[in-house]
């Protein structure tokens, strides 16, 4: 979430950003958080003092107590404080519990340097590979229907739409991809986590899918979820730690099955691998100090694209537009790859730098070599997410008869 400091300092360079967002009310949010901190910093200031006489009073207890002094009018005076104080601190905790609520509900300020724009139109073609021709354009869903490597249909009776089954070189195609994305991660310095699917809230509003997302994700019972994506656990590793700065950059990756509803309307865009409830991905998660950030994310998304060009798959980078940012993120960078038999492109990675804005959540920060506090920032991409990935390889090495296996995975075959 937004620190108040920076609220409080930058009022009106957080207001335009968010009003880039396409939030028509954000001067009346910020001027909402400006007064619930200065009454939580009144409250605090009036506690501190409250406090500070009860010490003072409680000394000079002390002292009469060895001279055989009266005390008892200062013992009500003291328990009178002591009164005044619960009272007031259990208003800063309700007030500080508000603030906080109505923090998490504000969006992160996007970057002055991506486009303005409302949606997805506005967003910027930053690269572009050339885009092949091949002999047999035929969708994905034709041909691994043909070649009997997804069944759509047995998933529909197991589960329901959006749970394929992979079954003999589809399956095995899942998991070449799954071993090649992180022996990748591996070689560049991402250290591999085996994750749990199922986080607790606390989680969830640490990486801020809450309470932004809850509708688009799988409860299982009260304070528990599904994970959407291993960035949950993966960046909830850190929550509450103070790092080293030398510790940092820390480069995390993990492969886990995503859960997300998915909502979404009929038609091409939303058939076969397309969209899905289920789908496995390997995430990558960096922790770095401020000043590193942004080169960082240019390496992230170097690194993404590195992934697609060995797997010989036409692709563009797309920066996104302030209106279609995802809530956390300051700027995004989105990599899609071309459907060769759907003629469409879809989107593979999201990049994103989300500043300070989840560490401010997790209270992740970091110790300067002078011995300052301060909080991290983190990244996380997809690197990558396998069905977009699956159907782009498909049907674009689809001879007629049989899929050809990319050079880059023959080694898991």
């Amino acid at each position: 979430m937004i620190t108040s400091r920076r609220i409080k300092e930058q009022t009106q360079e957080v207001i335009d950003g968010l009003q880039r967002r396409g939030i028509d009310n954000a001067e009346e949010l910020i001027e909402k958080v400006i007064v619930l901190d200065n009454t939580r910093k009144e409250y605090k200031n009036t506690l501190d003092e409250l406090l500070r006489q009860i010490n003072i009073k409680t000394g000079i207890i002390e002292r009469k107590l060895k001279n055989n002094e009266d005390i008892s009018l200062l013992k009500k005076e003291v328990l009178a404080i002591k009164n005044d104080a619960a009272v007031l601190k259990d208003k800063l905790g309700v007030l500080e519990g508000e603030l906080v609520q109505f923090l998490y509900n504000i969006p992160n300020v996007p970057n002055v340097n991506i486009p303005d724009g409302t949606s997805s139109a506005y967003n910027k073609v930053v690269s572009q590979t050339d885009i092949p021709c091949i002999e047999h354009k035929v969708p994905h869903y034709e041909i691994v229907k043909q070649l009997d490597i997804i069944d759509f249909e047995l998933g529909t009776k197991l589960t329901g739409a959006g749970f394929p089954v992979y079954k003999n070189f589809g399956a095995r195609l899942q998991r070449a991809l799954i071993n090649f994305f992180l022996d990748e991660a591996r070689e560049h310095g991402f250290v591999e986590y085996g994750l749990p699917i199922v986080c607790n809230d606390v989680s969830f509003y640490g990486t801020g899918q809450m309470p932004d997302k809850e509708k688009q994700m799988y409860k299982v019972e009260d304070g528990f979820h599904l994970i959407p994506t291993a960035e949950v656990p993966l960046t909830n590793l850190y929550r509450d730690v103070i790092l080293e700065e030398d510790d940092m950059p820390i480069k995390l990756t993990g492969y886990t099955p995503c859960f997300r509803r998915e909502a979404g309307s009929w038609g091409k865009n939303v058939r076969g691998l397309n969209r899905l409830h289920q789908f496995d991905k390997i995430e990558i998660v960096e922790i770095v100090r401020p000043e590193d950030s942004y080169d960082v994310l240019e390496e992230m998304r170097a690194y993404v694209e590195g992934l697609v060009q060995k797997l010989e798959l036409p692709y563009r980078v797309l920066c996104l537009c302030a209106g279609d940012l995802g809530f956390n993120s300051a700027f995004t960078y989105d990599i899609e790859v071309y459907s060769l038999g759907q003629d469409m492109w879809l989107e593979a990675s999201s990049i994103s730098n989300f500043e300070d804005y989840q560490a401010n959540r997790l209270k992740l920060r970091y110790k300067t070599k002078d011995g300052e506090k301060k909080l991290a920032h983190t990244l996380n991409g997809s690197a990558l997410a396998l069905p977009r990935i699956m159907a782009a390889l498909i049907e674009k090495n689809y001879d007629g008869v049989e899929v050809k296996v990319p050079k880059v995975l023959e080694k898991y075959f």
